[in-house]
């Protein structure tokens, strides 16, 4: 049963798609957004990741269709308009909007979003919606426009864009907006460096384990954007989240750990797959990943496997 607050959010974005259909007026607010994050991603405990219920989603279908719809009025001209939080805002929430879209076009029969393949069928390079006037896939969204040289300049999308997959970030139960954007990318970095399943510090082998989201984009992370130089300087500045022991902590911080990859979990970020946040799925999820930890990527394949 929805809690009071979620039917209340539910019903200010039902208020606010009936006055503003008539005009095809787009929400910056993002209400409609907001309230099936709220209603539908469920956050496992500790707060550093989550599941989507997607049978729920599903019998909401058109719900999600009214907030592609809105996400989709916007015009080149207008998205040119806007500042360059409003402009980032506007493409994360667009990307995890779409991706649950192709996600329920196929849902129940799937276990992973990579089950659409990797070659053809790519789902990140499908071009099944249209945005900004012209057709566009996941891909020209964060490889085109998001990771563009000289647009944004901001590696912590990585941790806010979400692929459907256990391996990503959270998805966030509420949108980005322009107000709080920087807050909030900062929060996804730091909930998700915080989850010892997918980034971890290794006191026995003085490794640093993580996300291969640090391998395939390192380069994100070498420009100086925000402060960020390298993937090891960038784990170096939370190593308070990476380690519990102080002098742990100090190993990570003075870089002198080495960095391993860990396998990435392409499995759907399901609500209704297991029992969430329970202690034998952390304990699975982390053999899981310390069985991939020595698992390389050749260069050449690495294209394969990339998220998008």
């Amino acid at each position: 049963m929805a809690t009071i607050e979620a039917m209340v959010r539910r019903a200010l974005a039902i208020t606010w798609l009936g006055a503003a259909l008539p005009a095809l007026a787009f929400d910056p607010a993002y209400a409609a957004w907001d309230a099936l994050l709220h209603e539908h991603v469920v956050v496992l405990p500790g707060g550093n990741a989550s599941r989507v219920d997607y049978t729920a989603l599903r019998r909401e279908h058109a719900q999600l269709k009214a907030v592609l719809d809105d996400f989709q009025s916007v015009s080149r001209a207008q998205f040119e308009g806007w500042s360059k939080p409003e402009q980032e805002g506007f493409l994360i929430n667009a990307y995890n909007a779409f991706t649950l879209e192709k996600i329920l076009t196929r849902y129940p029969n799937l276990r992973s979003i990579r089950d659409f393949g990797t070659v053809f069928g790519n789902p990140w390079k499908d071009r099944f919606f249209t945005l900004l006037g012209a057709p566009m896939s996941l891909d020209d969204i964060e490889q085109g426009m998001l990771r563009k040289e000289g647009a944004y300049d901001e590696p912590r999308i990585h941790f806010a864009l979400v692929c459907a997959s256990i391996g990503c970030p959270m998805l966030r139960k509420e949108a980005f907006v322009p107000a709080r954007l920087d807050a909030q990318l900062e929060d996804g970095l730091r909930r998700f460096l915080a989850d010892p399943s997918r980034n971890r510090y290794d006191a026995r082998r003085d490794r640093l384990e993580v996300s291969r989201i640090f391998d395939w984009y390192a380069k994100d992370f070498e420009h100086g954007y925000r402060g960020f130089t390298s993937v090891k300087a960038t784990l170096a500045r939370y190593a308070d989240l990476l380690a519990e022991k102080p002098a742990d902590q100090a190993r990570v911080r003075e870089q002198k750990a080495d960095v391993d990859f860990l396998e990435y979990d392409w499995a759907l970020n399901d609500a209704k797959s297991s029992k969430p946040g329970t202690q034998s799925e952390l304990r699975s999820r982390a053999a899981v990943a310390r069985a991939g930890a020595q698992f390389r990527l050749r260069p050449w394949f690495r294209g394969f496997m990339l998220c998008s």
